[in-house]
């Protein structure tokens, strides 16, 4: 494997485990979809925005997964299980694990397959992109559920050593 491709592999995977946590901490679903003024995201809107974005920019575009992504829906639905969720988050890392495994070397330096936002960039520009992006979001998470919680608890963020 290409160390590019392992190192954003490791870093998706390791955001992954990460969001996995974080929406484990929240004490109830309820406060997974808690609205507070301010903040225009829930966690639960969130964490369903990532898990789409990697299933749709990875899973499919790179690994030819037959995920159908409906990114309205992200941001529309006011409910959801913490079980749901979890599961959600493990096909995203089983579609992230695979495709980047199968992915060549090749593909780095060619366009993204899909123009983004009226924007073509070559492949690894556009995973740094989404692994910064997923990060941004992860981030958001963690003070949406201390806000909603009132619980400074760490989720071990952004752990180095998954890195090694």
């Amino acid at each position: 494997m290409h160390p590019f491709i392992d190192d954003v592999s490791k870093h998706f995977l390791r955001d992954l485990d990460t969001l996995a946590r974080e929406v484990a901490l929240y004490p109830d679903d309820a406060s997974l979809f808690a609205e507070r003024p301010g903040l225009p995201n829930t966690g639960g809107n969130l964490a369903l925005h990532l898990v789409g974005n990697v299933r749709h920019f990875i899973g499919v575009t790179i690994g030819g997964s037959a995920y159908v992504r409906d990114r309205d829906h992200e941001f529309a639905t006011r409910q959801g299980s913490r079980l749901e969720l979890a599961a959600l988050i493990a096909a995203a890392r089983a579609d992230v694990e695979a495709a980047l495994a199968a992915m060549p070397e090749s593909k780095l330096t060619e366009p993204f397959p899909i123009v983004v936002g009226g924007i073509t960039l070559p492949t690894q520009r556009f995973l740094l992109h989404l692994a910064t992006h997923f990060t941004f979001h992860l981030g958001q998470i963690d003070y949406h559920r201390r806000i909603v919680t009132g619980n400074k608890q760490s989720a071990n963020t952004l752990p180095l050593s998954a890195l090694a």
